[in-house]
């Protein structure tokens, strides 16, 4: 069955860095586009970034470019999301989401578990 497992969350300072990392396995990885949303308390699910299944293609939501990178190891099967100059808007549990397709990155059909991120000083 489809597994998404996060990991690398935690606690930042304003203006520091995290990487979370989603480990999938029990499907074809490199033939489905990745993403990754946020859920901040009492707000909805916010995409945040998205991969094509290539690689060739990534996207990010306007509250997030220029600090955040997403990438994919299709060799490791995983993805990965570069979180710099973070801010305290940026607290939220963080979910790795599968596409049902290659390149449709606001899409999904499965989710991970979700990793927390608290940004404060």
């Amino acid at each position: 069955q489809v597994q998404l497992v996060e990991s690398g969350g935690g606690l930042a300072q304003p203006g520091g860095s995290l990487r979370l990392s989603c480990a999938a396995s029990g499907f074809s990885f490199s033939s489905y586009a990745m993403s990754w949303s946020r859920q901040a308390p009492g707000k909805g699910l916010e995409w945040v970034s998205g991969i094509y299944s290539d690689g060739s293609a990534t996207f990010y939501a306007d509250s997030v470019k220029g600090r955040f990178t997403i990438s994919r190891d299709n060799a490791k099967n995983t993805v990965s999301l570069q979180m710099n100059s973070l801010e305290p808007e940026d607290s939220a549990v963080y979910y790795c989401v599968k596409s049902p397709t290659g390149w449709g990155t606001r899409e999904y059909d499965y989710g991970g578990q979700g990793t927390q991120v608290t940004v404060s000083s």
